[in-house]
């Protein structure tokens, strides 16, 4: 990447008098309805709800858009059915999530909304899960999207509004069998989202968790096994990216897609040892 480095200001301390996180669209002038909705950066869009995100953005008009993924290829496949400049990368290097932070600060001007979707998983036993695995599932579920949050939210608090959607995992609520590594890396987080939502607040910009169960993306085929239970059904991950807008427009702070995985999580905080029992049995 031969991206120009720009430099980011630092954000001001926050006032106590700052407004709460507002919901978007954001930037939009009365009386004229071709005004831009605002900026809007999405990782991991190459493929599955990232590039369900990108669609939905899209169709939503308005919006300007930057989409990051790994597969130049696909992300330009995306780019083409909504309208977007593209920065292949990856995240996992942090050189690169610089230069798509700075590279969409400089297109944008401004960063309104991220949308981080970037994600992998692996499934199997964890003893015997190769070393660079667990690295791997960590860096790209985690990290990246921390160190990308870091590039950009200074300059969201400075202009005193913005929001970060971070796609999380039913895994990440409850633990699945199987899968501890990347049941650990969306519990990560999922509690980064709540302790970063408790700082930010006052400032104008706010954090949305979105919680989907299993989706129907190639997400199963590229961690190496396929979705093998009856139950919960996978959903399209339209229904993702439309949970994703109605946050965002809506300012909510957590949704579960679908709605009902909120009942489980809540069996597991009500009543730990009969949720154990349950999901020992039934995994």
């Amino acid at each position: 990447m031969s991206q120009a480095p720009s430099r980011a200001r630092s954000a001001p301390a926050p006032s106590v008098d700052a407004p709460s996180p507002a919901a978007l669209p954001v930037r939009r002038r009365t009386g004229d309805p071709s005004a831009p909705r605002g900026t809007a950066l999405v990782t991991g869009a190459s493929s599955g709800i990232g590039a369900a995100v990108a669609r939905r953005l899209a169709a939503e008009g308005g919006w300007r858009l930057v989409l990051n993924g790994r597969d130049a290829a696909r992300l330009a496949r995306v780019a083409d059915r909504a309208p977007a400049t593209v920065f292949p990368a990856d995240l996992t290097r942090q050189a690169e999530t610089r230069q798509l932070a700075e590279f969409a600060l400089d297109h944008l001007g401004r960063v309104d909304l991220l949308v981080a979707c970037a994600g992998i998983g692996w499934a199997g036993d964890f003893s015997s899960m190769p070393a660079r695995a667990i690295d791997e599932v960590i860096d790209v579920d985690v990290l990246a999207t921390m160190h990308l949050v870091r590039h950009l939210l200074p300059r969201m608090v400075e202009a005193g509004s913005g929001r970060v959607v971070i796609i999380g995992s039913l895994a990440g609520t409850v633990g699945v069998r199987g899968e501890a590594v990347y049941s650990a890396a969306k519990a990560a987080l999922a509690t980064y989202a709540d302790a970063l939502r408790y700082e930010l607040r006052g400032t104008g910009v706010g954090v949305t968790h979105v919680v989907p169960g299993v989706v129907d993306t190639p997400f199963f085929e590229r961690r190496g096994v396929p979705y093998r239970r009856s139950r919960p059904t996978p959903v399209p991950p339209e229904r993702v990216a439309d949970a994703v807008w109605s946050a965002v427009s809506r300012g909510r702070d957590e949704v579960y897609v679908p709605g009902w995985l909120r009942l489980p999580a809540r069996v597991r905080g009500a009543a730990p040892a009969l949720y154990r029992c349950l999901a020992a049995r039934f995994g």
